[in-house]
């Protein structure tokens, strides 16, 4: 799973990365501008967000986020500890507040949680669509109770979809998600990663569930509940 950290005071930032990169992918940005660039991508699980910023502040961030739509959970943080902050932070659409200082398994506690109330991460990291399941810890695959073998990448593109059935995802989406903003490759690889997964699949007969839209990128059709 990929997390965005925004915090200005540069050694803490790259104190939470440092501490995180053990159980996810981590990108940081050191102000509300960059901040909000990054969050507005909506290619993160969860975001870790401090209050006080140059240029936009937290509170501002999520709003903006919230009014485009964007429904990635927040972690705010904060070196005040008033009732009034808290209230504030979660009517902007906030999930969850932390008050600095903090101890390591304390963010990692409410990040988990807060990852698994949004439906992200699931007690056993097992994520399911149709006759398909992933299981995150192992990136494991079973089609129909078949081992189906993945390379690294297919598999985090698999799982990205499944976590958004019935979204259209943006082909810049996809890239930035499975490849980062600063990888060497271009964006063309989306189409080969695309192309190879609906092989693998073809077989069970789930190729098809992965839509093309045209101009935009791909969607995975959403199981029917």
């Amino acid at each position: 799973m990929k997390l965005l950290v925004v915090e200005d005071h540069h050694d803490l930032r790259e104190a939470m990365i440092e501490m995180l990169a053990d159980e996810f992918e981590v990108d940081g940005a050191c102000d509300g501008d960059e901040g909000l660039f990054l969050a507005q991508q909506n290619i993160y699980d969860a975001i870790i967000l401090d209050v006080m910023l140059p240029g936009i502040d937290g509170f501002s961030i999520v709003r903006r986020l919230r009014e485009d739509g964007i429904e990635t959970p927040v972690l705010f943080l904060t070196a005040r500890d008033s009732l009034e902050d808290r209230v504030k932070g979660l009517d902007f659409g906030g999930d969850d507040y932390l008050v600095k200082p903090f101890q390591s398994p304390e963010l990692k506690a409410r990040l988990r949680a807060l990852l698994r109330r949004s439906g992200a991460l699931t007690t056993k990291q097992t994520i399911r669509y149709r006759g398909i399941e992933l299981f995150g810890k192992e990136k494991g695959v079973l089609v129909d109770g078949q081992p189906l073998k993945l390379t690294s990448k297919q598999y985090e593109l698999l799982e990205y979809l499944v976590h958004n059935q019935g979204v259209i995802l943006t082909k810049e989406q996809i890239f930035d998600r499975i490849w980062g903003f600063d990888s060497d490759t271009t964006i063309a690889i989306v189409e080969v990663f695309v192309h190879q997964l609906r092989k693998k699949l073809e077989p069970f007969g789930y190729h098809a569930d992965i839509q093309t839209v045209r101009g935009i990128g791909y969607m995975l059709v959403r199981e029917q509940e």
